[in-house]
């Protein structure tokens, strides 16, 4: 074996929401890899909103989706997905659009007085492979200023704004309310990363919440890793609307105060009835504009079918998603390629 060959990659997954849950969906059956999600605590909407606002707990939405994520494919383990997965979908003014594991966690965390202890039980008990951190302790809420001098205070606002705003407005700026701290844990993880994978998701209430947080940048520039950003599918109303590929990757890159080392973009056919529906909502396909960029890598990442949102969900979902398996594969060759990863050659069959 080649002495510069790595036998192990220490990766960081930096995101939210259904993309975190994608990504490290993908990542977590590749042998000798320490993986972490790190995800935001911005986070105002659906079941994991109501929650903060009457406990005045952090946001558990994206730890929750990570957790199950990242458990083991055991036979045993799948009621336990399938259970932290659940949403309720009756019980006017109670349950209903609550999720089951977004309770757990309120409720362990109530129990045991520290949302860190309820996150770490919860690990152990779907033996996850890695770790999620939320990326500040503190509380704090995500702010956006508009192009007009408008701002808008709350990710649930920003993600979904109430009329009158019109959606067409960029963002020239995201901010949190409050200064808070980077929880130490996370800034270790980064600074020892081989690996930083950035995306895909909701460009500023899911990725960029992240970046905004103090020290974020500073220890992503102390660390060596190489930085993978998978660009999203599909714009944004009210976030990203008409934005193209270069101005995600700007975005991206202006916050995180450096250049990224690959940007990996899906080049095959999304079905027309499917980007009919989007443009109802006032959303694109988000256009490659990248040109020769030699940081760029184009495959096939859709996933085929379409998703379904469950009962209950109030929240607006996405009608197509990347896929783990092509993910997965795009990702390996990465490490392969790039980073002299030693493998065992049956990860693309797995």
């Amino acid at each position: 074996m080649n002495s510069n060959t790595k036998n192990k990659l220490n990766i960081v997954v930096i995101g939210g929401g259904t993309g975190n849950f994608v990504v490290l969906s993908a990542l977590k059956s590749i042998k000798n890899t320490s993986i972490t999600a790190i995800v935001p605590s911005t986070d105002s909407g659906g079941s994991t909103g109501r929650l903060r606002d009457e406990f005045g707990l952090l946001p558990v939405g994206d730890i929750r989706q990570c957790l199950i994520a990242l458990s083991q494919n055991k036979k045993n383990q799948e009621i336990l997905r399938k259970l932290f997965n659940y949403r309720f979908d009756r019980g006017e003014d109670g349950l209903k659009g609550h999720n089951f594991g977004n309770l757990f966690l309120t409720v362990l965390t109530d129990i045991l007085g520290s949302e860190l202890q309820a996150i770490e039980i919860t690990r152990q008990l779907l033996k996850i492979k890695g770790y999620v951190y939320p990326v500040t302790l503190q509380k704090c809420n995500l702010c956006a200023e508009y192009e007009n001098g408008k701002i808008i205070v709350g990710e649930h606002n920003i993600d979904e704004p109430s009329y009158p705003h019109d959606g067409r407005l960029k963002i020239t700026k995201v901010f949190t309310d409050t200064v808070v701290e980077t929880y130490n844990k996370v800034k270790t993880k980064i600074k020892n990363a081989d690996v930083i994978i950035i995306g895909p998701g909701d460009l500023y209430t899911s990725l960029i919440a992240n970046l905004i947080i103090k020290d974020i940048p500073e220890s992503i520039s102390l660390s060596k890793a190489k930085i993978i950003y998978i660009v999203n599918l599909m714009t944004k109303y009210a976030q990203t609307y008409n934005y193209t590929a270069k101005d995600h990757v700007h975005e991206i890159e202006k916050y995180l105060g450096k250049k990224v080392d690959f940007v990996l973009i899906n080049n095959s056919k999304i079905p027309q009835n499917l980007l009919d529906k989007y443009r109802l909502q006032n959303d694109e396909e988000v256009r490659d504009d990248l040109g020769n960029d030699n940081r760029v890598i184009r495959t096939d990442l859709l996933a085929s079918e379409q998703t379904n949102t469950q009962k209950g969900d109030v929240l607006k979902r996405s009608l197509i998603r990347h896929d783990s398996n092509k993910i997965k594969k795009t990702i390996l060759e990465i490490f392969i390629k790039y980073l002299n990863f030693n493998f065992d050659k049956t990860e693309f069959n797995n």
